[in-house]
């Protein structure tokens, strides 16, 4: 999916529909509806747009809300993980984080390996390779903040 598309598919995600999301924003649906269109030349969103249509999408639960940045990032041969914050990083022991990223590679290795059985990778299986991925990339990104938090400052 790229990148156009993926901001689209969130925004229309928020609860509300793109009716809400255009009033958080504090613009016209309209205005808001001709941003996320590809095809009209005359309008299209600003960074600060984007991150703000990510951000109120996040906060409000829409799933996938970071997809478009990771569908940018793919454009660019790039991958992105969540770091998360300290206080969203709960006090269980190290070894329990370790386990909980072999799992996740686990999964990766699984879902190759699901997709490889017939020797033709479909869209869909790609897919799920895709988020096993950013599952396995956000377990590393917590497991190295953990250690970061137990280092001695």
């Amino acid at each position: 999916m790229n990148q156009h598309d993926a901001l689209y598919k969130v925004a229309r995600g928020y609860p509300g529909g793109l009716e809400a999301l255009a009033q958080a924003m504090q613009i016209s649906v309209n205005v808001l509806r001709n941003k996320l269109a590809p095809t009209i030349a005359s309008h299209y969103p600003s960074f600060e747009e984007v991150s703000t249509i990510i951000e109120l999408c996040h906060r409000a639960g829409v799933p996938d809300a970071h997809l478009p940045l990771h569908a940018l990032l793919v454009r660019h041969g790039m991958a992105a993980f969540v770091v998360p914050s300290p206080d969203e990083v709960s006090e269980d022991d190290l070894s329990q984080t370790v386990c909980r990223v072999m799992s996740q590679v686990g999964a990766v290795a699984q879902a190759v390996s699901n997709a490889l059985l017939d020797g033709v990778v479909t869209q869909q299986e790609a897919d799920l390779i895709e988020k096993e991925f950013h599952g396995a990339l956000s377990a590393l990104g917590e497991w190295r903040e953990r250690i970061r938090q137990k280092t001695d400052r």
